[in-house]
């Protein structure tokens, strides 16, 4: 497989140097983009991480920075729709995939770049949000990882007694009208970051943190995406439904859930966290949806526990709180 150069915006706050980004096609012709980085020392494995929706590898700069100081080579991708990766909608404000399982072939389009660049096994994955069920799927169907880390992972969509069964409806019935790339009420065109302020955001407890994604929106707002369709709704509530009738892989694994968690359904995560044989759950305490975006002393611990798993292949034997 030919590599062929993709920009990488290292002038971005938080992004290291040494990345590099490729260009991949997936399966149906999709372009997307890789971005890995490499260790300074020998490399103790490479770190898949699955981005959640709305994201783009250079927010996770500070992450590729964390795991390659602790010898990790780490990718990281533009999901289709999402980022620099292909656009699928005339509308490029929409967050929109037509299948959920067609993430499935831009996983398979990563492993092709990450073996190319020859990195190194063993393979290890961070799933976030929506990368989190798209992880869970991959790992269910065999990608091959030694281990596997979560975060506030999609394996439900957080929605109130009272809406649930109107979003299921909604979901299932604009498409039958031709409304499926339309927004759900109570989304936006604009990006969450751009259009909330610090103040009773969902994602986040550090300022610094959630200044550095509004610079990235003010400074490149080609990588933001707004709200999502209501086709991309229905599939994932389907996935979310999919993924909870299957027993989980037989991996070691960590799931971090914020303790300030709001946008996914937790009571889905600590069910499946409480029959998964080789992993644990760890609260987050003080934390919100993005656990890899919070305080300094929060991802620190985080990192710690991530790096044991990692260097080990087993779970702690107990829930913990980070």
């Amino acid at each position: 497989m030919a590599l062929t150069p993709a920009p990488l915006f290292d002038d971005l706050a938080g992004v290291p140097s040494g990345g590099v980004a490729y260009w991949a096609t997936a399966s149906d012709g999709v372009r997307l983009r890789v971005a890995l980085w490499r260790p300074a020392g020998a490399p103790r494995g490479t770190v898949l991480m699955f981005p959640g929706r709305t994201e783009y590898i250079e927010k996770y700069g500070g992450l590729a920075d964390e795991l390659t100081g602790r010898g990790f080579a780490t990718v990281v991708i533009d999901w289709r729709g999402q980022g620099l990766a292909d656009r699928l909608l005339e509308d490029t404000r929409l967050g929109h995939v037509d299948a959920f399982t067609d993430y499935q072939k831009d996983v398979a389009a990563m492993l092709d770049v990450a073996r190319a660049a020859d990195l190194p096994e063993p393979f290890h994955m961070i799933g976030h949000s929506m990368g989190g069920g798209i992880g869970l799927r991959a790992a269910m169907d065999g990608l091959p990882l030694q281990s596997c880390v979560f975060t506030g992972p999609m394996w439900g969509i957080y929605m109130s007694p009272a809406v649930k069964p109107f979003g299921w409806a909604l979901s299932h019935v604009a498409p039958m009208m031709g409304l499926g790339n339309r927004l759900p009420p109570t989304t936006r065109y604009e990006g969450y970051v751009t259009a909330q302020g610090f103040a009773d955001n969902a994602l986040t407890t550090d300022p610094d943190a959630y200044r550095l994604m509004q610079d990235h929106m003010a400074a490149r707002p080609e990588l933001g995406i707004g709200g999502p369709t209501l086709i991309w709704l229905r599939e994932s509530l389907m996935e979310c439904r999919n993924l909870a009738s299957r027993a989980s892989p037989d991996l070691p694994c960590l799931t971090f859930l914020g303790a300030g968690e709001s946008i996914i359904d937790c009571d889905s995560v600590r069910r499946r966290m409480a029959v998964w044989p080789r992993g644990r759950l760890v609260v987050v305490e003080g934390a919100r949806h993005e656990v890899l975006m919070e305080r300094p002393q929060i991802r620190s611990r985080i990192f710690d526990q991530m790096d044991a798993l990692f260097a080990s292949g087993a779970a702690p034997d107990r829930v913990i709180s980070a």
